[in-house]
């Protein structure tokens, strides 16, 4: 998922919410004109999703990657998880799958290459396809990490990212404060300060897979 944007175009009196699709760099705090908000920062913590997500199954040396159509966003989270993968020695199998065709076709190759869990990138285009990969992953007992804690509500094993909640709060805010009257350029892009680690233990179970308090941070819920 790109991070959370505030748009005020030239000309308009109002905030427009729109996705922006750009990884954050410290200049873009104040990216001037009439653009702040609320940044996610999913790409940023790819990695720390990978290293969680290999925790859970220390055992397995491939875990397959879905990734969404290929945009700057995207391609700046494969390569923070392809990155850490080295680090970890692990072997990521990448999927480019966002329909019900090419999700069902992904995880029968990445079942017959041995993947040992399932990492889902951030993009907005995965989130409908949700109940299939859970379904899926479950079928064929398959750890699944996810960014969004809705999807571990559903029956996902478990999700890393920002409280998404907090984060329409305070863009809300920010709405609010422009409305009164401040500038867009007078307001610095915010980052996601908080962050959790969800974990469904109903799942766990049928996966027959054992928590262990080996985590850090802990799990949220």
């Amino acid at each position: 998922m790109p991070p959370s944007v505030l748009l005020l175009s030239p000309g308009n009196s109002l905030p427009v919410p729109a996705p922006g699709l750009f990884t954050f760099r410290p200049q873009a705090r104040r990216p001037g004109g009439n653009l702040t908000g609320v940044v996610n920062l999913g790409a940023e913590i790819a990695a720390k999703r990978l290293e969680l997500l290999h925790k859970l199954v220390p055992a397995g040396e491939s875990i397959a990657m879905l990734v969404g159509p290929t945009d700057p966003y995207t391609q700046a989270e494969t390569v923070n998880v392809q990155s850490a993968a080295r680090t970890l020695g692990l072997r990521m199998l990448l999927f480019n799958a966002t329909t019900e065709s090419e999700i069902t076709a992904a995880f029968a190759t990445l079942v017959e290459r041995g993947a040992g869990a399932v990492l889902l990138t951030a993009h907005l285009q995965l989130v409908p396809r949700y109940d299939q990969i859970i379904s899926l992953a479950v079928r064929n007992a398959l750890p699944t990490m996810f960014y969004r804690g809705s999807a571990v509500r559903d029956g996902g094993l478990s999700s890393y990212g920002p409280v998404i909640n907090e984060n329409y709060r305070l863009a809300g805010a920010y709405t609010g404060r422009i409305l009164k009257g401040e500038k867009p350029a007078d307001l610095p892009v915010q980052l996601a300060t908080r962050f959790e680690f969800v974990i469904n233990l109903k799942t766990a179970r049928t996966l027959s897979w054992k928590f262990r308090h080996c985590y850090s941070p802990s799990p949220t819920r």
